[in-house]
C-alpha cells in the first residue's frame, strides 16, 4: 500500500534546500515529485503487488506512471469519508476491504497514528507499517526494509 504525499510527493522542505526532484502540475496543483520515487517503486515491484493507497484515489493512475516511469497504472483504494470516523484512520476500512484479514501487507505513509499501529498489530496476516518524513520520502532504507520483510517474513506472498 504506497501513499503519494509525504512518500512520493513530497513537502515541508527547506525552499532553499530542496531534495532531488522536480515539480509537477497534478489538476493545475504543483507537486514535487522525488527524484528516486519510480526507481524505487520499480525495485519494489519485483516482490509486491504495488497498491495506491491514497487520497489521490484514480487520479495516481493519470499522473505518477509517466511521471515516475512505472510499466503501467496500479490498482487503487477508494475511501469511504463517513461522519463520526474520528476514532479511526480513514484508510483503514479500505485496506481491509482489499487485502482482507490474512493476506500479508506493507503499508508506507507519512500518517501513520495509533490507530494505524493497533490495527495492524490485530491483524492475522504478516503487517509492516513503514513511516515517511513528508520532507524526505521514500528512502532507500524504507526500501531495504521493505524487501527484506518480503522475504522474510511474508512468503506466502504468491497465495491472496
Amino acid at each position: 500500500m504506497i501513499d503519494v504525499d509525504g512518500v512520493i510527493s513530497l513537502f515541508g522542505f527547506d525552499p532553499a534546500r530542496p531534495p532531488a526532484g522536480r515539480f509537477a502540475l497534478v489538476d493545475g496543483i504543483p507537486h514535487y515529485l522525488s527524484a528516486t520515487a519510480g526507481q524505487h517503486l520499480r525495485e519494489l515491484a519485483g516482490g509486491f503487488e504495488l497498491v495506491w493507497c491514497t487520497g489521490w484515489e484514480d487520479k495516481a493512475n493519470e499522473y505518477l506512471p509517466l511521471a515516475l516511469g512505472l510499466p503501467g497504472p496500479l490498482p487503487y483504494l477508494s475511501f469511504e469519508r463517513e461522519v463520526g470516523r474520528a476514532h479511526a484512520h480513514w484508510k483503514l476500512a479500505a485496506i481491509d476491504r482489499y487485502a482482507g484479514p490474512q493476506r500479508p501487507l506493507a503499508w508506507i505513509d507519512d500518517a501513520l497514528d495509533a490507530p494505524c499501529l493497533a490495527w495492524a498489530r490485530g491483524r492475522r496476516g504478516p503487517t509492516l507499517l513503514v513511516s515517511t518524513e513528508p520532507a524526505v520520502g521514500m528512502t532507500d532504507a524504507h526500501v531495504a526494509r521493505l524487501v527484506r520483510w518480503a522475504t522474510e517474513a511474508a512468503p506466502t506472498r504468491g497465495q491472496t
